[in-house]
């Protein structure tokens, strides 16, 4: 693997994949001059890189707006994936997409794996779900990677300022933040998605993927835990999810197991230490 074409290069995966993969020549053009839903220019974008790898890092994630804007999300989220996924095996180059938690109702309280279904509860997971089943149906040279709660540096602007960012900002004399101490996740450092990613696109091991920071964590618990491991001397007050108003539904539990990357020796960091590698780079 030489040559990658990257879509979504300023975010904060993205930002991390640029960091990490170092020995590949990667071609990561913004926004404004390669728009995942813009199919000329994604073909045009393929035929002057000749990618051994097209991953899309790109997605309609504003879950509240996804809900206003059904149309729109289903065009970014499913459609303009399963096109870029089409070039990818029309060109002869391997396809990663990043997918969500959020194709799952959390109706749960025990990690999902890859074998379990999928029911999501809004817009923003429907559109995720409909993308993964486009790529799917290719069986073609693809790898869909379901993460949860990507944290770390951006390179774009445009980035606004990620949780934990939120958290460790806190001041003594700052009101106590509030924070979900009954919503269960799988938060995940972009450097360890980014090294499990490059790992995972050399296998020829096609298919669905979880790849998170280990360990189901509540939001409340993550925040005090980052707040030790940084210094922060801010107060922090657990919340019920019931107390936040919020457009979209999400899943009180959506926690992932790495089930099949255990499986072919690729092994994710906890979540601790996800924070503790982030801490380092931040």
């Amino acid at each position: 693997m030489k040559r990658v074409l990257l879509i979504g290069g300023s975010g904060q995966l993205g930002t991390a994949i640029v960091q990490t993969w170092t020995d590949c020549t990667i071609a990561a053009p913004p926004r404004d001059e390669l728009d995942l839903a813009d199919g000329v220019a994604m073909r045009n974008a393929i035929e002057g890189v000749r990618p051994d790898v097209l991953v899309n890092a790109a997605a309609f994630h504003d879950v509240d707006r996804c809900e206003d804007e059904p149309e729109r999300a289903f065009a970014i989220n499913s459609a303009a994936v399963g096109a870029a996924a089409a070039l990818a095996r029309d060109y002869g180059a391997v396809f990663a997409t990043i997918s969500t938690d959020y194709v799952f109702d959390g109706e749960t309280t025990v990690p999902y794996a890859e074998a379990s279904t999928p029911h999501p509860i809004s817009v923003y997971g429907a559109s995720k779900l409909a993308g993964e089943q486009l790529v799917a149906s290719m069986r073609s040279r693809a790898f869909v990677v379901r993460t949860c709660g990507v944290y770390g540096r951006a390179a774009g602007r445009r980035w606004r300022a990620s949780f934990i960012e939120r958290v460790l900002s806190q001041r003594p004399q700052d009101a106590p933040l509030r924070v979900v101490s009954d919503v269960v996740a799988s938060p995940t450092f972009a450097g360890d998605l980014a090294v499990a990613l490059r790992r995972l696109v050399e296998t020829d091991a096609y298919g669905l993927y979880h790849a998170v920071d280990a360990g189901p964590v509540s939001w409340y618990d993550f925040a005090v835990e980052a707040m030790r491991q940084a210094g922060v001397d801010a107060r922090v007050v657990p919340i019920r999810a019931s107390e936040r108003k919020a457009r979209a539904s999400r899943p009180r539990f959506s926690a992932l197991e790495n089930a099949k990357l255990g499986r072919l020796g690729i092994a994710m960091p906890s979540w601790r230490d996800g924070i503790g590698a982030y801490l380092q780079v931040r």
